[in-house]
């Protein structure tokens, strides 16, 4: 099959274009670039599409460089193709945000390359990752030590971080040896880059040293990687979608983090476990791109086996933290997440007998109501956690709501009139450690009456023999 062939099979079963499209293409000057053009162009009436070129100098090798941008400038005039020509001092890029020089130059290759989509209103960027960039890269993230989404290697088509537009591969089936092939057959004089004969850097040594090696262990292992790299894809497709619905379950996102029901992670298959943990990651690190096995692994054990208070430490100043019934993951440097639960931002407000009141920055309020006649079950709290009533006659004091103090204690309804220590109390039900200096305590004078949504006061709990009712309820505003 002809590599023309073979790009235009490539494009149509993965539908990397459609018809109206412009087209993006990535060109460094070097063979497979200059092939991608070559072949684009070739194909671009067939496919009903345009072509803008785009190249960025990384001002990495000096003249180099410069001849490099000069040579695709010249290039795009005599095949009458629009062209960006820009730089970026991608050393400098490197120390500031202390990356490597590979890590700093994709970075901003792939930023320009979305820069030039969204000023013209492209959609698509293609670039030159061929079959043996496929090889090299399945190898390096398994010696790396990643899970089925590195192993899986690169895809025809993909989504670039932050950026609504799709990268696509066409060459990602050809082989190196097919494209410095098309460019002799053609009569193309692509750029050479002496850095990619430099075996200090990681993927060089890979592909002239490690590679070479295994092959005389297996002669058929570049295949078998690629190979390997399709099957895995799919199942990755599959257990990504499991993962979703997984999430969506059990994790709810708040405030720059991402809480996790804990006994309901913790029922899940070792792989949801590992996958909704990634999933996490990536949703607060967006522009990460492998998350090590090693961290998340950890993650998980810790999740799995310890305790209120445990903590596991995640790539890029992330951290997970165990609660009593959830455990979350924030930045490092900010507080644990907040439950989902009536909270009070100031110190008290007061409650009128009868009324509504909208808690300060939350989206509860609180109605209160006096009755004559004994509230069904559902409005006593027997069913509601966030309901409660209470024998007005012993209520004596302005009602109001307040926040926890040192030394505070009240007689939990059932323990026979026994005082607790309310520190005590919050502990022993596991109320979250993250909310408890702004749970609501419903006050009446001096005396807590409600530690609310958990328990009322053996003084002021209705009974049999009560004939007024003081009923207070929260709900989330509407």
């Amino acid at each position: 099959m002809s590599l023309l062939h073979q790009v235009r099979t490539t494009i149509e079963q993965h539908r990397l274009v459609a018809p109206g499209d412009t087209v993006v293409v990535g060109v460094s000057g070097g063979p497979d670039s200059l092939a991608l053009l070559h072949v684009l162009r070739a194909l671009r009436g067939e496919l009903h599409i345009a072509l803008q070129v785009a190249h960025l100098n990384h001002r990495l090798r000096g003249a180099d460089s410069d001849a490099d941008a000069a040579f695709v400038a010249w290039l795009a005039r005599e095949w009458d193709l629009p062209a960006t020509i820009e730089a970026r001092e991608v050393a400098a890029l490197a120390r500031e945000q202390r990356l490597s020089i590979e890590q700093a130059a994709r970075q901003a290759r792939y930023a320009f390359l979305a820069e030039v989509a969204r000023r013209i209103g492209a959609r698509v960027i293609a670039v030159a990752h061929h079959a043996d960039d496929q090889v090299e890269t399945v190898l390096m993230h398994l010696l790396r030590g990643a899970g089925l989404a590195g192993l899986r290697g690169m895809t025809a088509q993909s989504q670039v971080s932050d950026f609504d537009v799709q990268l696509v591969r066409p060459l990602l089936d050809v082989t190196r040896a097919e494209i410095e092939a098309y460019c002799r057959a053609n009569a193309l004089t692509p750029r050479f880059d002496r850095s990619n004969l430099d075996t200090t850097l990681f993927r060089n040594r890979l592909r002239h040293e490690t590679l070479p090696y295994l092959q005389t262990l297996n002669p058929n292992l570049r295949e078998i990687l690629r190979r390997t790299a399709r099957v895995l894809a799919d199942d990755y497709d599959f257990l990504d979608a499991q993962t979703c619905a997984a999430y969506a379950r059990i994790a709810r996102e708040q405030d720059d983090a991402i809480v996790f029901a804990l006994d309901a992670w913790r029922t899940l298959h070792p792989a949801l476990q590992r996958g909704t943990l990634r999933h996490a990651v990536q949703r607060l690190r967006r522009d990460l791109r492998d998350v090590d096995w090693t961290h998340i692994e950890d993650a998980r054990r810790i999740a799995l086996e310890k305790s209120t208070g445990a903590q596991a430490t995640l790539p890029r100043g992330l951290m997970l933290t165990i609660g009593y019934t959830e455990f979350t993951i924030a930045d490092a440097t900010r507080a644990v997440a907040l439950p989902d639960l009536p909270l009070l931002r100031v110190e008290r407000v007061a409650l009128p007998t009868q009324g509504t009141t909208a808690l300060p920055d939350c989206a509860w309020v609180v109605e209160t109501q006096i009755l004559t006649d004994a509230p069904p079950r559902e409005a006593r709290g027997e069913t509601d956690r966030w309901a409660a009533v209470f024998d007005w006659a012993k209520c004596r004091g302005e009602p109001a709501l307040r926040r926890r103090r040192a030394g505070d204690g009240f007689q939990p309804a059932g323990l026979g009139g026994h005082t607790q220590s309310l520190a005590e109390f919050m502990i022993n039900v596991k109320i979250p450690r993250a909310a408890r200096d702004q749970l609501p305590l419903l006050v009446i004078g001096d005396h807590i009456a409600w530690v609310c949504g958990w328990r009322v006061d053996e003084r002021v709990r209705a009974t049999d023999a009560t004939r007024t009712f003081w009923r207070v309820t929260f709900r989330k505003s509407e």
